[in-house]
């Protein structure tokens, strides 16, 4: 049995355990890192990287299929499906030495790969080690919900952390779920050529703006998609090959089920009750310091603190966190600025208000002003016109924005900045930027802003015509 003091003791080697150990470890503190599975987490192994690997072949597939309308005669791509998951796991591997424990021992810090738990309110087990420390930061993540559904336990069920593992094509993917994860895998999949069924109980994409999530939807189905919304699952049965979901609406026949109804926050196995950490089934309980309300000494990031699970909410908490502990500085994790996107073809991101919640909040001082991509001449010139920006505003400085298009997942970037900065729209309208641009959708969003009130206003244009008298 060995001993460790340290300043900081991590558990979880996800986005945000290891940008608190390597942050805080080259600053000088004493840090030891604990992971009982793989380093880098779910988004190295079985989330954001092999998703997006996946929808990036995919899209490669679909592009085949295209292009008539540009001269270029379309084809029907001939997909190994066993080579497409060969490419997402190099691009798992090759990304996987940035998250290595090799180069986190090169940091100088302490890596143990062990299941953790607390024994005392300021130690912790892993292994044949004990831990006593300063500070311990529970980046534990989440893994995927599957709720107690009549027959599941005698049913094969794919989620997103088996789903990459599968190298034959599924005939038919019946997916329960109609949230970012269940959309991406659902186009995806039909664009390698499987036949898709989306189940979902109550509205698909339903956080995201009602509008442009519709028009999602609605390419998706015309891509041969199938989305049942409003169909509550009662039970599943069956086996490889031949699988079938009973909902309220009918029954679905498949040879494949994915399981993508939510996430779920990894908490067991931890003796937080032991070390006096309030928690529930939504993580750990802690302020807007991201602290536990009942042991100063520990801090949540990410998933594990109960609130928005995206892998750059967690980069984020480590910054937070980082300020409080190693300078003694106040700081807090804030939401108005974290954007998110669905990684699909059209893409549909967001950040701050929707429309709907930005009305509720700030009534008729709200502009709402849209940009469609039909007039962008970049999207016009590559024929990717379908889409629109909305962008909301309040005295001349944006509080939310909702991209449906191409390139959603970058454009969004501008306006996280911008409400995260307090950015006027006039700085934004003031930009000069590459042309032709998709990135001039989100310029001129901000210009129309300003346009009703220069164009159309009669004040303007008398003074305008005053001034042009006096000129020389």
């Amino acid at each position: 049995m060995s001993h460790i003091d340290c300043d900081i003791c991590i558990v979880g080697a996800g986005s945000g355990g290891l940008s608190v150990a390597a942050g805080a470890a080259q600053m000088g503190a004493r840090v030891v890192l604990i992971e009982k599975g793989e380093m880098g987490g779910d988004c190295l192994n079985s989330g954001c990287v092999p998703s997006k690997a996946l929808l990036a072949a995919a899209k490669q597939a679909h592009s085949m299929t295209k292009g008539a309308e540009m001269g270029i005669t379309p084809v029907t791509p001939e997909i190994d499906f066993a080579a497409v998951k060969e490419h997402v796991a190099r691009s798992i591997a090759t990304i996987a030495p940035v998250d290595s424990q090799e180069r986190f021992e090169g940091f100088g810090i302490t890596v143990i790969r062990e299941h953790a738990r607390f024994t005392s309110p300021h130690e912790m087990q892993a292994g044949d080690t004990t831990i006593k420390a300063r500070r311990f930061v529970l980046a534990t993540g989440s893994r995927p919900l599957v709720p107690p559904i009549d027959g599941i336990e005698d049913t094969p069920y794919l989620t997103n952390e088996t789903i990459f593992g599968l190298r034959e094509r599924p005939r038919h993917l019946l997916v329960i779920g109609g949230g970012p994860i269940g959309i991406e895998m659902a186009q995806a999949h039909r664009r390698l050529g499987s036949e898709v069924t989306v189940i979902e109980g109550a509205k698909a994409l339903g956080k995201d703006d009602p509008e442009l999530a519709e028009q999602l939807l609605g390419r998706l189905r015309a891509e041969g998609i199938r989305i049942e919304e409003g169909a509550k699952v009662t039970a599943v049965s069956g086996h490889e090959g031949a699988i079938t979901v009973e909902t309220e609406k009918g029954r679905f026949e498949g040879s494949h089920l994915l399981m993508a109804v939510g996430r779920q926050v990894v908490t067991d196995g931890l003796g937080l009750d032991v070390a006096h950490v309030k928690h529930d089934r939504h993580g750990i309980t802690v302020g807007e310091d991201l602290r536990s309300k009942t042991n100063r000494r520990v801090y949540a990031v990410g998933d594990a603190a109960g609130g928005l699970m995206f892998t750059h909410v967690a980069g984020y908490h480590a910054g937070v966190i980082i300020r409080s502990m190693l300078f003694g500085l106040p700081s807090k994790a804030k939401t108005a600025h974290i954007p998110w996107a669905t990684y699909t073809d059209p893409g549909l991101a967001q950040v701050g208000l929707t429309e709907a919640q930005a009305r509720e909040k700030h009534g008729d001082a709200l502009r709402v002003i849209r940009m469609a991509y039909d007039e962008n001449d970049r999207a016009i010139a590559e024929g990717r016109t379908l889409g629109t920006l909305k962008l909301m505003a309040v005295k001349g400085r944006p509080v939310g924005a909702t991209i449906l298009g191409a390139s959603a997942d970058e454009l969004i970037g501008v306006w996280a900045i911008a409400i995260a900065s307090c950015t006027k729209l006039s700085k934004i309208a003031g930009a000069v930027l590459p042309y032709p641009t998709l990135g001039e959708i989100n310029k001129r969003a901000a210009g129309n802003y300003f346009s009703a009130s220069l164009f159309d206003n009669e004040w303007v244009k008398t003074a305008v015509r005053a001034v042009q008298r006096w000129i020389p």
